[in-house]
């Protein structure tokens, strides 16, 4: 038989019966669909949560209060919940450690923010002017706090979009306006710009002031909750975080096995967090492939009927001549035929569900070439694995029986 005769005998069994065919490929369009939209999802995730983490600021080394908890990266035993670090760890850090942009202070904690009969619960950060450069803070409106601000203990706000929404309505003017933080009024000065985020660390849902004014009025010591440093360059980051740990270990008097405080690399934030995401979109991939699986399945059990409907044809084409490879690439192609039909409509199908995830808001699901490709090919694996068995069924029928066959 030649190609062209191969291919027409292959549409002309496939659409002979559309809608067995049509059921036959519905598994296979379920699962690369499903495979494709779950890998999407999970870059687009990945994705979404590097820029979050990216959004804190550039080449950032943190290091807060408490000491840490197991080896390579380390994690405070609770922010604010250990008082170890002072403004002056902060500016030693700032004049003895080379390879740094910015140093910035902070101390931070969440209380009832009142303005006009509303009122929010948000975070209230003391800072100093540095704090923009470090964290990548831009202000929309009015200014961010100075250093003059600091050192008169101004009683003085910049708030985020989110928390100027809640408090005085959407798009609302602030500037000039009075906010209550424990008692005490606070004049709004700025306004951030939207940097997107959600969450107690939502950069938008946040209240800053004088670092000093914090200490005096709120944590009532001379105290910082941790200490944002931000690196000259990526590269230099991991050595900036070395320096910090030998500088504030040699400050306090403690051996590195009794720190505390701990260090917290950007770098790893993001590798550990890419780690994660990684292996929820392989999970989900691989549930999703379940599907191709009993898709699979489906396509035999068709291609096994089909042989049993089309006994006395294949006994006939063998009594006229046509050799059992003949038979076995004809039944074959029948199955890829029907694997790489279905793969195809999932590849649209599940390009559609990533297109719409995105355009509607709920998160940047991004197809990538390589989940395309990937689709493709077990499409065709699954044709040739569960098409072989039935094909082979086929070809070794004899000729005799088959054309007795009722």
């Amino acid at each position: 038989m030649t190609t062209k005769d191969i291919l027409e005998e292959t549409y002309n069994s496939l659409s002979s019966n559309k809608v067995r065919s049509g059921l036959t490929m519905l598994g296979i369009v379920i699962g690369i669909a499903s495979v494709i939209a779950m890998t999407a999802i999970g870059a687009g995730a990945q994705t979404s949560i590097q820029s979050s983490i990216q959004s804190i600021g550039s080449n950032l080394v943190i290091v807060t209060s408490g000491a840490q908890r197991g080896p390579g990266m380390q994690i405070s035993s609770g922010r604010g919940s250990a008082k170890t670090l002072t403004k002056a760890d902060a500016d030693a850090v700032a004049t003895s450690v080379t390879n740094i942009s910015a140093v910035a202070p902070e101390v931070s904690g969440r209380y009832q923010v009142t303005a006009k009969g509303t009122n929010t619960n948000t975070t209230v950060d003391g800072v100093t002017s540095t704090y923009p450069t470090v964290r990548n803070t831009e202000v929309d409106e009015g200014s961010f706090i100075s250093d003059q601000n600091v050192s008169s203990v101004a009683k003085v706000a910049v708030i985020g979009p989110t928390t100027r929404d809640d408090l005085f309505g959407v798009g609302s003017e602030a500037l000039g306006q009075t906010i209550r933080i424990k008692q005490i009024n606070f004049k709004i000065i700025g306004v951030t710009k939207a940097k997107g985020g959600s969450g107690f660390s939502n950069p938008d849902d946040m209240v800053y002031i004088p670092i000093s004014t914090a200490q005096q009025y709120f944590s009532g010591d001379q105290y910082v909750t941790s200490i944002s440093v931000s690196a000259i360059d990526s590269a230099s980051t991991a050595q900036v975080q070395q320096d910090i740990t030998a500088l504030l270990l040699d400050r306090h008097h403690l051996m590195s096995s009794s720190a505390d405080f701990s260090t917290l690399n950007q770098a790893d934030i993001i590798a550990t967090a890419s780690s994660v995401t990684s292996t929820f979109t392989m999970l989900l991939a691989a549930v999703a492939g379940i599907s191709l699986v009993v898709g699979g399945i489906g396509i035999m059990n068709m291609m096994l009927t089909t042989v049993t409907e089309r006994t006395r044809e294949i006994g006939l084409r063998k009594a006229i001549g046509a050799k059992k490879k003949d038979i076995s690439r004809q039944f074959l192609i029948e199955a890829i035929a029907l694997t790489f039909i279905g793969g195809f409509i999932g590849i649209v199908l599940g390009w559609l569900v990533s297109f719409s995830v995105t355009k509607l808001g709920i998160l940047q699901a991004t197809v990538s070439l390589n989940s395309i490709l990937l689709s493709f090919g077990v499409s065709t694996i699954i044709g040739i694995v569960f098409g072989y068995y039935p094909a082979r069924r086929a070809a070794s029928l004899n000729p005799i029986d088959a054309l007795r066959f009722e």
